[in-house]
Formats: C-alpha cells, sequence, structure tokens
C-alpha cells in the first residue's frame, strides 16, 4: 500500500475493505502492517473506542499475514481491521453497552455468532466502540465514557452529535480507524450515525442475523448491521456473515421503480438543505432510467401516527427488560437521559404493548402490499448533526432534538422495513445529509442490489 493509497491518522480516508484485501493479494502491504496502523489510530480516536485488543489483533494479522503470503485467504475479508459495537460479545472482552455500571462484569467467554463468522473470515476485531448506554439514544451521547466526535466536522458551532447508539462505530469508520464496523440498529441507530458522518449503513431485517451475543434493547426491533464507506462493501460483509453467495448486482438502475414524494417531507420537518439534496439525489435516478412514483404509502404515514398515539414498541420493552435495574439502586448510576426515557414507560397500560403488535402486524402486510417491487425513498435524518455542548447542557432540548432525529427512522424499524442510508450531498456549512432506501420486510437481497445501483448513479454524477 503506498502513502499516498494509507490512510492518515485523524483522516477522514474513504479507504475499502475490499482496497485493503486488493493491497494485500499485489503485496503492496500485509496484515500485520494494516493491523498495527489502526491500533495506533484506534489510540488516537477519542472517545470512540471503549476497548482496543492489541494483543488479539497483531496475533491475527499474523496468522492473516501467513495465509495470504500462501496464496490462501479465507475470504475478502482476510486481515482486515474491524471493529465492533460494545453491544456483540467478543471473547476476552467485557460488554459494557456504553453503561458504567457494566464496566465490572466478566469478560464474554464466547464470540457472539457474528463476531465469529467475521473470524472465519480472517477479519480482524481491533476493539469494541461506544455507543450510548444501553443503545438508547439517536444522538450518541455517553457521560461515562466520553462522546466520540468527527475532527472533521463542526466549525463555528464547535463538535457536532456524532449520531447514535452506533456513535464509535460511525466515528471509527469516518476517521479512518477501520473501513468496516458493525452497529445495531432499533430505531435508527445504524441510519442516524450514518447520515450525520457521510457514510452508509445498512439496517437489516430483524430476521437476516442471529441476535445472540448482543445485548438487547426491544426484542421486536433489535437488528444489526454494518457502517461502511459504500454499499458494496456493506454486501460484501453481509456475504460474509451469513455464510452465504454474495448479492447478485445489478447493472444499472433501468426499470428500478422508486418511491417518493416531496410533499411528504413537511410533516417531518425536514431542513432545506437535506430536502434539496435528496431531490437531487431522486433527480438523478430519474435521469439513469429509474421511474420515479410521486406518492408516499399510506401504511407508511399510518405506522407513524400509531407511534405518535400509542408510542414506540421498543420503548416498552426496553422499560421491561431494565424494570429490575431501574428498581436497584444501581438506577442513579445511569446517565440521567437514559433512565429518563425509560422511566416514561413505566406507567403505561399492561395492554399497550398487545395493541401496538396487532397494529404492527396489520400494517407490515399493508407497506408489503403498497410497495410491491418498488424502493421507498426518504431522508435518513430530517437535518444535519446538531451541536453537540448545547444537547449536553440542556435535557429538555436534547429530548426534542433526538426524537425529531428519529422521526424518519422508527416508522422503518416499526415496519421492519431492511433499509440503506446513502451519503446525499452537504449543506452550506459542509455537513453531510443522508438518503435511505426502504422495502418490505426481508427483502434485503434486492434492497442491497438495489442501493449498490443507486449508489453507482450517484458517484458518477457527483
Amino acid at each position: 500500500m503506498t502513502e499516498q493509497d494509507r490512510p492518515a491518522a485523524g483522516s477522514t480516508s474513504n479507504i475499502t475493505a475490499r482496497a485493503i484485501a486488493a493491497a494485500y493479494k499485489a503485496g503492496a502491504t500485509d496484515p500485520v502492517e494494516v493491523a498495527s496502523e489502526a491500533l495506533a489510530r484506534a489510540s488516537r480516536a477519542g472517545a470512540a473506542f471503549i476497548s482496543v485488543d492489541e494483543a488479539g489483533a497483531l496475533g491475527a494479522a499474523r496468522a492473516s499475514a501467513a495465509r495470504w503470503r500462501a496464496g490462501a485467504p479465507l475470504s475478502a475479508f482476510d486481515g482486515v481491521p474491524l471493529a465492533w459495537k460494545d453491544l456483540f460479545d467478543v471473547a476476552g472482552s467485557v460488554t459494557t453497552a456504553g453503561a458504567q455500571i457494566y464496566r465490572e462484569r466478566a469478560a464474554a467467554t464466547v464470540d457472539a455468532p457474528l463476531v465469529a463468522a467475521a473470524r472465519r473470515g480472517g477479519a480482524i476485531a481491533i476493539g469494541k466502540t461506544n455507543l450510548s448506554e444501553l443503545a438508547y439514544s439517536g444522538l450518541g451521547l455517553n457521560p461515562h465514557f466520553g462522546t466520540p466526535v468527527n475532527p472533521a466536522l463542526g466549525g463555528a458551532e464547535g463538535a457536532r452529535a456524532p449520531g447514535g447508539s452506533s456513535s464509535g462505530s460511525a466515528i471509527a469508520v469516518a476517521t479512518g480507524v477501520v473501513p468496516l464496523a458493525m452497529g445495531t440498529d432499533t430505531a435508527g441507530s445504524i441510519r442516524v450515525p450514518a447520515a450525520f458522518n457521510g457514510l452508509t449503513g445498512y439496517r437489516a431485517s430483524t430476521a437476516r442475523y442471529p441476535g445472540e451475543g448482543v445485548t438487547g434493547l426491544s426484542q421486536t426491533c433489535d437488528t444489526s448491521g454494518p457502517l461502511a464507506h459504500d454499499v458494496t462493501d456493506c454486501i460484501d460483509f453481509d456475504a460474509l456473515l451469513r455464510g452465504a453467495a454474495r448479492v447478485a448486482p445489478l447493472p444499472d438502475v433501468r426499470g428500478q421503480r422508486f418511491i417518493y414524494d416531496e410533499r411528504s417531507l413537511a410533516r417531518f420537518g425536514v431542513s432545506d438543505a437535506v430536502a434539496r439534496n435528496l431531490d437531487t439525489f431522486v433527480g438523478r435516478l430519474a435521469r439513469a432510467g429509474a421511474t420515479i412514483d410521486t406518492r408516499t404509502p399510506a401504511s407508511f404515514l399510518a405506522a407513524c401516527d400509531v407511534i405518535r398515539e400509542l408510542g414506540w414498541i421498543g420503548s416498552l420493552e426496553a422499560f421491561a427488560r431494565y424494570r429490575s435495574l431501574l428498581d436497584s439502586p444501581d438506577a442513579v448510576r445511569l446517565d440521567a437521559r437514559v433512565r429518563t426515557r425509560l422511566e416514561a414507560s413505566r406507567n403505561v397500560s399492561a395492554t399497550r404493548l398487545a395493541e401496538l403488535h396487532a397494529r404492527r402486524a396489520d400494517l407490515l402486510a399493508a407497506f408489503a402490499q403498497e410497495l410491491g417491487d418498488a424502493t421507498l425513498v426518504l431522508p435518513s435524518v430530517p437535518h444535519v448533526a446538531p451541536a453537540l455542548a448545547p444537547l449536553e447542557r440542556d435535557a429538555d432540548l436534547f429530548a426534542r432534538v433526538n426524537l425529531a432525529t428519529l422521526a424518519l427512522t422508527m416508522p422503518g424499524s416499526f415496519l421492519d422495513t431492511p433499509a440503506v442510508a446513502l451519503p446525499s450531498g452537504r449543506d452550506d456549512a459542509g455537513l453531510p445529509t443522508g438518503a435511505q432506501l426502504l422495502r418490505a420486510q426481508n427483502d434485503d437481497d434486492r434492497l442491497l442490489a438495489v442501493a449498490e445501483a443507486a449508489q453507482a448513479v450517484f458517484s458518477s454524477q457527483h
């Protein structure tokens, strides 16, 4: 790997996993050098990492280097450094879930199935990334381990919120520590940090990946997925995790149907810059031969209404999961913002969750029927990354901004839509904006193929 190809410390390099593998194959670098560089960058990445496994990573890198020298890599990810959100069990590492109270937990003795699948492909676990405590925020603040920030963003207003809850995973990729990091998404926790940091993020349908070995929040809405610099790396990693053939690519977007209705954006308080960039994004798809249907699925809007009127499934399930903690003396050790959100569900009717599940089942079927073979296009987040300092000072402001931030991702989670968040451009201050593509539950293969084709259109004209 030449000095020009190698990401500089603290840079926002967009080097991909496949570029690293190509360099290994060409003999331009080796896994030990790349892992050493990643570890050095991780040590300078501020609060992005909760823990770093230098000995384990270098040991794995040496084994990978031997395989590459023998011409027998385990996969295209052999020797590629990765990071895991600190909800995933990694053998030998404590899983903190971003919580002070879990610092003294015993280390995990076995890898989560997804971690094990990546190891079988030779991928190198550099460390565990930071997150909102218990994965319960869309903004990414953490008073216990610090809040990760992207040094390339900010300006006159100072540091920006990283997005959550997969904050550390996003910052680890955006700052060039690793080309890909694993996150989780319950209400938007992959898509929001992807949008705030100009990354690509893939929220898988909940049935696509095993959830064992991953600290949960909502048994209904929790799922996993990678953050990376492009869809192609996400697709390649998806194949490795599932032990399956790679999703077949589409030649282009000609003949693909997209649903986009700019008239619905005002309902979500979408900023001018986000709307403008999304309109440009859709316009490019149309010029490349895609068909644009100007409508908003009624079932999607109905999901928004259900969440507003009846509440969020994830909140009720999170309270049930952590009720014993909330009732214990350790409750005072929680982030006050997280504790307040959890406690908000304490007095909700016992029948509410069943009512939400019944409404959800009806809307899942309706959404699939309305969408057919089309892909819904929406902003990932209505606004760019907000300034961090005011959110840290003002709990009421935090609550309002957090709710607004998740306004366009929560309905998709309610409907279990596979979703890909893509960069759509920047605002006048240079802050990233994002678009998300959604399809019906379990239509992940088609979504990924469409997203990769859409990415090619946008990249070629950007």
